[in-house]
């Protein structure tokens, strides 16, 4: 493990002073991130929008570089930060009843069903539980940005989500747009 991702990432690097932990977690990581039934797109959502909700910066500047990766605009990025249209809104719904209720409730979860499939609410239930643990482990541990996180956001910045960052149009500025953005757009009912 020590050559794969767990060498290769400071969220692990920390995960590393529990060894058989990072053994036991290294089969879940693969599932959850690799194969797992949402695919790249709709796991991004989940995890940028766990990311905000824990308001965990390392996961959530980790994940805008990912996110950037497979082709996500900035605009959809900051939009997992309030309340995004189509499935997009589908799935941070999904996120923060998670996170509100401990569960989805019945008709939310049969709207997800029908729109992405069971296997996947499934990866996306698992998907909060793991970077919910993984966002408690860093944060608890004051884990530091990985170096070309760090260089890649100073260059092109897209800041994190904070506490009530999105709820004003104060705080949506300093943590969701970019000076002089127009903010209604993005503002929590």
């Amino acid at each position: 493990m020590r050559n794969g991702f767990a060498g290769t990432m400071n969220s692990y690097r920390t995960m590393a002073l529990h060894p058989a932990l990072l053994r036991a977690w290294a089969p879940l990581r693969r599932h959850v991130v690799k194969d797992n039934a949402l695919g790249p797109t709709r796991s991004e959502l989940v995890v940028l929008r766990a990311a905000y909700r824990l308001r965990s910066d390392y996961e959530w500047k980790h994940h805008v570089s990912r996110a950037r990766a497979i082709g996500f605009s900035d605009e959809r990025i900051r939009a997992m930060c309030g309340t995004p249209d189509g499935e997009d809104g589908l799935i941070a719904r999904a996120v923060d009843a998670l996170f509100d209720e401990r569960r989805l409730p019945s008709a939310l979860e049969a709207e997800l069903s029908a729109a992405i499939g069971r296997r996947a609410v499934f990866d996306l239930i698992a998907t909060v539980g793991f970077y919910s643990t993984l966002g408690y482990l860093v944060m608890t541990y004051d884990t530091p940005f990985d170096e070309a996180i760090a260089i890649e956001l100073a260059a092109r910045p897209l800041s994190p989500p904070v506490e009530d960052a999105c709820t004003s149009d104060e705080g949506l500025r300093k943590y969701c747009c970019s000076d002089g953005e127009d903010v209604a757009g993005y503002l929590r009912d």
